[in-house]
């Protein structure tokens, strides 16, 4: 029994072996959708096409079955996994190129048995690049392509072979407190791919820089505490991993995609179902849906940062004055934002949007407003207790200015709280703007926007579901992501666990 309870401990404790039930549960319902979709119900025929993506990830589903199994083994016999289990890894690293992200995630995550934070940004930074690729790709199916497709795509193409040097790289040199000091110009040089939105590029170089100047042991040491908490979290990675890719995507696609297709009306190509051309059909416009969504999930991006931002700074600044100073400057500010906070935020933003009128900026300052009222609350409460501590103390006996010491000492050490506080609302942020431009009430009719794009397909549900249903996953994907992360960051920055 004390055998079997200690084998139990030891599963549970061993990554590889939680995240091969992940990749299979996965794998098991992306391959459950496909065969679901492989069936065309309206001409009564098959989907050669969706049935082959059935076929790989119900084999992927199997070998990940496989590689669970072979795992349980190596911990009952040798209480760690073997090189040559880990080498199953390298099979599923080929799943990329069928978007099992989850696969071939793992795969990357198994072969290595020492991996840094760095070498999972690095990996990931790969997945994403090859992502980016894979979804540009389709536009070589449509009549012509954007005059500047061939440079990006080359431009893209040489970024995904320098992270795939750097994953074999960081795995060979990088370790959890140091890395070689002629690492310290890579680090900088992966700095710039940030501007094609690849923030796992941005993390990769400042880890890098950071270990190889080697100057600063603790901050080292915190930073790999935390990024290996958040990693250990399969739900946090994954949700990342989208809400990078999502971003990068917005960032790039006006270089790989043409705006055309997404706003011209082609009615020789109305209410097409998904081909190579159209790969996620037409509306009733003869509009790609595929490039409708990829240009919505800007707009998306774009209102929810905004929104997110802006209560934050607003809500964050009355909050520090509120909770630093007390009494009859508390209570003012805090009943005023109580009043605010009584109105419902969704019908405080249509009360503002039928006033002010249906645009995107002031989309932004409806959804802002409304969330300003949290984002105080949320300050001022870590500002209170963090008044008290012996630094502030000092400062105040030093002579500092209050608002020297509530703006360079109290609100640095409070924005552990108020990032959470961001990552898990700025979900609830795209949701509002979708709905609201479902209502009519968010952004212009005639910008491609997922909330848009959800009310055309609405009146089709029964005849051209796949107008509806594209534009909800992603909503829904967008979503689950920031949560997953936000959940993730919240119990790596939580002080009890730290």
């Amino acid at each position: 029994m004390k055998v079997i309870s200690n084998l139990k401990l030891l599963m549970k404790i061993t990554k590889e072996y939680g995240n091969a039930h992940f990749t299979l549960s996965f794998s098991a319902i992306f391959s459950l959708l496909f065969l679901l979709y492989s069936y065309n119900f309206n001409t009564q025929s098959i989907r050669p096409i969706v049935l082959a993506f059935f076929i790989i990830y119900l084999l992927t589903t199997v070998y990940a079955w496989f590689i669970s199994k072979s795992i349980k083994k190596d911990l009952a016999t040798n209480r760690e996994i073997r090189g040559r289990t880990r080498m199953l890894g390298y099979p599923l690293i080929l799943t990329v190129l069928v978007g099992n992200v989850f696969a071939s995630s793992y795969g990357i995550s198994l072969v290595s048995k020492n991996k840094t934070p760095e070498y999972t940004f690095a990996a990931y930074a790969l997945l994403t690049q090859l992502f980016i690729i894979g979804i540009s790709g389709f536009n070589l199916f449509k009549p012509y392509v954007i005059d500047t497709f061939l440079p990006a795509i080359s431009a893209f193409v040489l970024l995904a072979v320098i992270f795939g040097l750097m994953v074999i790289l960081v795995a060979k040199y990088v370790t959890s407190t140091s890395a070689p000091k002629w690492m310290f110009p890579i680090g900088i040089v992966l700095l710039l791919p940030v501007l094609t939105g690849n923030l796992f590029s941005l993390l990769l170089g400042y880890g890098l820089i950071k270990k190889a100047r080697q100057k600063d042991a603790s901050s080292i040491e915190k930073w790999q505490k935390i990024w290996s908490k958040i990693l250990r979290n399969s739900m946090a990675v994954f949700g990342m991993f989208f809400i990078i890719f999502m971003f990068s995507l917005s960032v790039v696609s006006p270089w790989t995609f043409d705006y055309d297709f997404a706003t011209q009306n082609n009615y020789s190509a109305i209410l097409q179902t998904p081909t190579l051309e159209y790969p996620l059909g037409t509306d009733d416009f003869g509009r790609d849906l595929f490039s409708r969504i990829v240009f919505g999930a800007q707009i998306s991006l774009i209102v929810g940062f905004f929104s997110t931002i802006i209560p934050a700074v607003v809500g964050g600044s009355l909050g520090a004055i509120s909770g630093y100073y007390g009494k009859k400057t508390d209570n003012i500010i805090m009943r005023l934002l109580d009043i605010l906070y009584a109105i419902p935020g969704i019908l405080l933003a249509i009360a503002i949007i039928a006033a002010f009128g249906a645009n995107t900026v002031n989309l932004i300052i409806a959804l802002s407003v409304g969330s300003i009222p949290t984002y105080a609350r949320t300050m001022r409460a870590t500002v209170m207790q963090i008044s008290n501590y012996e630094f502030v103390e000092s400062a105040r006996a030093l002579g500092a200015s209050d608002s020297s010491i509530i703006f360079k000492h109290i609100v640095p050490n409070s924005m552990a709280p108020m990032i959470v506080k961001a990552t898990l609302t700025i979900g609830s942020a795209v949701i509002s703007t979708s709905s609201l431009s479902f209502l009519g009430l968010g952004v212009e009719p005639h910008i491609p926007e997922w909330g848009n794009i959800l009310k055309i397909g609405s009146t089709y549900l029964e005849t051209h579901s796949f107008l509806a249903i594209f534009p909800g996953l992603c909503i829904m994907l967008l979503v689950l992501s920031f949560n997953f992360f936000g959940d993730g960051l919240r119990d790596a920055l939580d002080p009890k666990t730290n």
